[in-house]
């Protein structure tokens, strides 16, 4: 079984059903970090009753890569927490991929928008193109006056928007699995930057990285990562004056963890956009279609990473990808 499973915890044990290993994120999943999950009882470790935690070793001794769900007690928690646990043998252990039910569906649009969206953004991008593809040719015309050809720029220029929206559309919707590899993260930022490198160029923004020497490199499907980076750079960017920076620090977070903090000193967090900055349209921060926010914590949690936002009703803040190496 792998461990680096999105937003899972791989738990291993005993026949004796004490837990021999622990690994991911066990301190999301089972609100405990590894170490303290080490030669404890299985049922405590799940939050389970020792009857449910024999009937869960009998199913991971099959090794049938068998699906079961537990509603369980954790941390503390008065509620339970319902888990999805994939069970099987890994180097001769029982073991379990589990999951956090909650934690899963949060966010995640309902299979028709998915399934909408994705339809939506295939339809259109194929006109699109072809509309690109002649205003693309009108240019190269060297009869064109002055105004026929800022026409142009600005054709251009929406297209790349309209371009950038369909990418955000398609990627909230899609429920594939990410091409995980690793990647230094600035080659990452650099290449989203390029994405974007006209809409900056046309204002005179540049964006500044601050590296902390020797990073790790991160996993990440950049192909996916690039277009809603992308966006986010860009909504910072139109929110600053001309010919000022978009300044973004790479740093080493907890272990296994690398940071990108983005600071946009124009924007600010109205209390009622709290609870919704990252959801569709439920943020003026996520200018445009109102997804770019959503989509990136799509992206990011899809990859193992997480992105969180700090500020108030006061111009500033702060956005936090972390992203596992």
């Amino acid at each position: 079984m792998n461990a680096h499973l999105l937003q899972a915890a791989l738990l291993a044990w005993s026949p004796g059903l004490r837990v021999t290993r622990a690994e991911g994120d066990c301190a999301s999943v089972l609100r405990r970090p590894p170490e303290e999950l080490l030669d404890r009882p299985l049922h405590l470790a799940l939050g389970v009753s020792p009857e449910r935690a024999r009937e869960l070793d009998a199913r991971a001794r099959e090794d049938r890569r068998a699906v079961e769900f537990a509603s369980a007690l954790l941390g503390g928690d008065e509620d339970a927490t319902p888990l999805r646990m994939t069970l099987g043998m890994d180097g001769g252990e029982a073991c379990a991929a589990v999951q956090d039910l909650n934690a899963l569906l949060e966010g995640a649009p309902p299979v028709q928008i998915s399934r909408l969206s994705s339809s939506l953004s295939h339809e259109i991008r194929n006109p699109l193109s072809s509309v690109k593809m002649a205003v693309q040719t009108l240019a190269r015309n060297t009869g064109l006056s002055d105004r026929d050809r800022r026409r142009l720029t600005i054709a251009n220029r929406e297209i790349r928007t309209m371009e950038r929206m369909l990418w955000l559309l398609s990627e909230y919707g899609r429920d594939t699995t990410p091409n995980l590899d690793a990647h230094a993260l600035r080659s990452v930022l650099q290449e989203a930057t390029g994405m974007v490198a006209l809409e900056l160029a046309e204002r005179r923004i540049e964006v500044r990285v601050d590296e902390e020497p020797e990073l790790p490199r991160v996993r990440v499907d950049p192909n996916r990562l690039r277009p809603v980076l992308a966006q986010v750079l860009l909504n910072v960017a139109m929110g600053r004056p001309e010919d000022s920076p978009v300044e973004v620090a790479l740093r080493r977070g907890s272990p296994g963890r690398v940071l990108m903090v983005l600071k946009d000193p124009a924007a600010a967090l109205p209390p009622e956009e709290r609870g919704t900055l990252f959801e569709p349209f439920g943020s003026r921060l996520a200018r445009g279609a109102g997804l770019s926010l959503a989509a990136l914590r799509r992206v990011m949690m899809g990859q193992g990473g997480d992105v969180a936002a700090e500020g108030s009703a006061e111009p500033g803040m702060v956005f936090t990808l972390t992203f596992a190496t």
